[in-house]
C-alpha cells in the first residue's frame, strides 16, 4: 500500500502536473512554484514525523529559498491567462504530493531498501501514466522516435529517475524529511549554472543575489544544530 500510495504522488500525480502545466506557464515559473515542497514538507512532517520539530528557523529558511527562486527567474513570473492559472494550481497540488510523498516514505518505509522503495513506487506510478498516454497519444511504439528523443528519455530515466531517487531516499534514511527536501530549492539554481557552463547562457545580476539567498536558507536546515540530548541519572531512594 505504501509503494502505491506514494508512487502514484511522487511519479504519477506531481511529474504529471509539471509536464502539462509547463505548456502554459514558462519554465521559471514552474521552477518557483515546485520549490514549495519543502514548504509542504515540513508542514507534512509535523504532522507525521513528530520527532521533525516545526521552528521558525526552518521557515524561514524555507522561505528566504522561494525568494531566492522568484529572483533568478523574476522575469518569467507571469500568469498570462486561465489556463497558465490552472497550470499554477496544477504544479502546487503536484508540489505538495510530492512532498507528502517524500514524507510518508521516511515515516512508513525507513525499514525497505532504496532500491525496493524506488523500483516499487516506479511501477505502481507508471500504470496511470501509460493508461492517460495510451488513450491521449496512441501507441508509443509506433512514434517517430529520433536519436536525440531517444537519449533524452534514457538520460531522464537512468540519470534523472533511477539513480537521482535512489540516491534521494538513502539520504531521506539517513537525515530530517526537510533537509533532503530542500533540493526542490537547489535544483533550480544548479541549472541555470548548467545552463551557462555547457550552452553559454548569460548568468544575470539576479542569479547572483538569488543564489545567495538559496544557499543562505539551504544552510540554515542543513547545518542546523541539533538540540542537545541531556541524559539524567535517577537514584532510588533508600
Amino acid at each position: 500500500m505504501l509503494l502505491a500510495v506514494t508512487g502514484f504522488l511522487q511519479f504519477s500525480l506531481n511529474y504529471s502536473m509539471v509536464f502539462w502545466s509547463e505548456q502554459y506557464i514558462s519554465s521559471g515559473l514552474a521552477a518557483v512554484l515546485q520549490a514549495t515542497i519543502p514548504a509542504f514538507g515540513l508542514l507534512m512532517a509535523w504532522v507525521h514525523l513528530p520527532q521533525e520539530k516545526l521552528t521558525w528557523q526552518k521557515v524561514t529558511a524555507i522561505i528566504l529559498g522561494i525568494i531566492g527562486v522568484a529572483v533568478i527567474f523574476i522575469e518569467q513570473l507571469h500568469v498570462n491567462d486561465l489556463m497558465a492559472f490552472a497550470g499554477c494550481v496544477a504544479i502546487v497540488a503536484g508540489a505538495f504530493a510530492a512532498a507528502e510523498a517524500s514524507v510518508l516514505t521516511k515515516s512508513f518505509g525507513a525499514s525497505l531498501h532504496p532500491v525496493s522503495l524506488l523500483f516499487g513506487q516506479m511501477v505502481c506510478g507508471l500504470l496511470p501514466v501509460v493508461l492517460i498516454g495510451y488513450f491521449k497519444e496512441g501507441n508509443p511504439v509506433k512514434f517517430h522516435w529520433t536519436m536525440s528523443a531517444v537519449l533524452a528519455v534514457l538520460y531522464l530515466a537512468v540519470v534523472g529517475t533511477i539513480v537521482a531517487f535512489w540516491l534521494y531516499y538513502w539520504l531521506l534514511q539517513q537525515v530530517e524529511s526537510t533537509k533532503a527536501m530542500t533540493i526542490a530549492l537547489v535544483t533550480p539554481l544548479v541549472a541555470v549554472i548548467i545552463g551557462a557552463i555547457i550552452l553559454d547562457e548569460k548568468l544575470l545580476p539576479q542569479t547572483f543575489f538569488g543564489g545567495a539567498l538559496i544557499l543562505a536558507g539551504t544552510g540554515m536546515i542543513v547545518f542546523r544544530r541539533q538540540p542537545r540530548i541531556v541524559k539524567q541519572d535517577y537514584q532510588a531512594a533508600d
